[in-house]
């Protein structure tokens, strides 16, 4: 059962034209009603996760779909939500199916409304939803991993740089004022901490929003290809968090693929589908070759080994699985293998970074510490 991706763009062109030569003229006060957010209204993983799991059940125990959507409805607690389950229920009783009708409210991808699709031709709806919900909750669990990894050493590091500019601002100037008053030489430590400190009294600021500056200039161009190549490549490169970040989103393309082949998507729209849900672009830009090769007859396992993003292991077990026709089964192994070699990591990398950044910070106020008070003590020699 093949989808032919190149249809529905084509379809997906033409509505936008129609929708871009609409009159301006169109009902100004219709426009100035709408509702302003300032957040914007969003769907994201975690809501997806209960709309999926939560609607398999419905239709698993017999409830039709529309009965279903508006049991869903009426349990929504925001009012976009309970708005977004009202359109789309309302757009299939307008004839849509599940797949259009969930696409045209702008808050699912064309990942969802394929492998909805395929579950509607295929009779397998209730299987299609579950795999999404375990999808969506697998990705969760996956930043939930990262986010735990990150978070006491981003708050022991938030912390350490408070107090050293604390100290280096408020607390070495006090010092400073005392030692020129000191006719002796000062220690080479001293010397530095002076210095460093007066730079950061003339030079703070500028350095503080250049860092600014900087950070908000990279987050502008996130999305442009050129950034997103050098970032992915510095990550890649980084030791231990490097090759953590590159099997999170290897388990992300094995799950991916996984769901897709088990619905019975043909190979290469499965790949072209997974392109776009994968987000990382050393895989997004394997894909493009990777089903140019499958088109003139290559094998998966051939093509994906060209490309160093994706292990060795991952090639030889794909090598198997294709030889044994079950692709699907082995990728859903690789994503639980991935999955939890994630789940390891990151608990290892936590217990590691915690002492080691404790240290860090030790050694700095320590270091802050003896270089203001070595003077001290020579003063105190002095004077006995």
């Amino acid at each position: 059962m093949a989808i032919d991706l190149s249809l529905y763009n084509q379809k997906r062109k033409e509505e936008n034209q129609s929708q871009a030569k609409r009159d301006w003229t169109e009902d100004l006060s219709g426009l100035l009603s709408k509702e302003i957010k300032l957040f914007g209204s969003s769907f994201g993983d975690k809501k997806k996760v209960r709309f999926y799991s939560e609607l398999s059940i419905l239709l698993t125990s017999g409830i039709d779909m529309r009965t279903a959507l508006e049991m869903l409805e009426e349990e929504q607690e925001k009012k976009d939500d309970r708005q977004l389950m009202g359109e789309i229920k309302q757009s299939m009783v307008e004839g849509k199916n599940l797949s259009e009708a969930t696409f045209a409210s702008g808050k699912f991808s064309e990942y969802e409304f394929y492998s909805m699709k395929i579950g509607e031709e295929s009779g397998r709806m209730t299987e299609v939803l579950q795999s999404l919900t375990k999808y969506y909750d697998d990705k969760l669990e996956q930043r939930r991993q990262i986010i735990n990894a990150l978070s006491y050493p981003l708050i022991v590091i938030s912390a350490s740089v408070c107090v050293i500019v604390f100290m280096m601002r408020f607390v070495v100037p006090m010092f400073a004022e005392l030692f020129r008053q000191f006719k002796g030489d000062l220690p080479l430590i001293t010397k530095v901490m002076l210095r460093i400190s007066g730079g950061m009294s003339t030079y703070g600021a500028i350095v503080l929003f250049s860092v600014i500056a900087v950070i908000g200039t990279l987050y502008s161009q996130r999305k442009a290809i050129w950034y997103r190549k050098f970032f992915s490549s510095l990550v890649l490169h980084l030791p231990v968090f490097g090759a953590m970040v590159k099997k999170v989103y290897l388990a992300r393309f094995c799950q991916s693929m996984n769901l897709l082949l088990s619905a019975q998507t043909p190979l290469n729209s499965a790949i072209a589908l997974v392109k776009k849900m994968v987000g990382f672009y050393p895989i997004e830009q394997s894909l493009d070759a990777v089903n140019e090769d499958l088109t003139r007859g290559a094998k998966l396992h051939e093509s994906l080994g060209k490309f160093k993003v994706y292990e060795r292991r991952m090639i030889s077990l794909l090598r198997v699985a294709e030889e044994v026709k079950q692709m699907d089964v082995m990728f859903g192994r690789l994503a639980q293998q991935y999955g939890a070699e994630v789940d390891h990591q990151t608990k290892l990398l936590g217990n590691i970074i915690q002492p080691i950044l404790l240290l860090l910070l030790g050694l700095v106020v320590g270091f802050i510490v003896l270089a203001m008070y070595m003077p001290l003590f020579q003063l105190s020699n002095i004077m006995q």
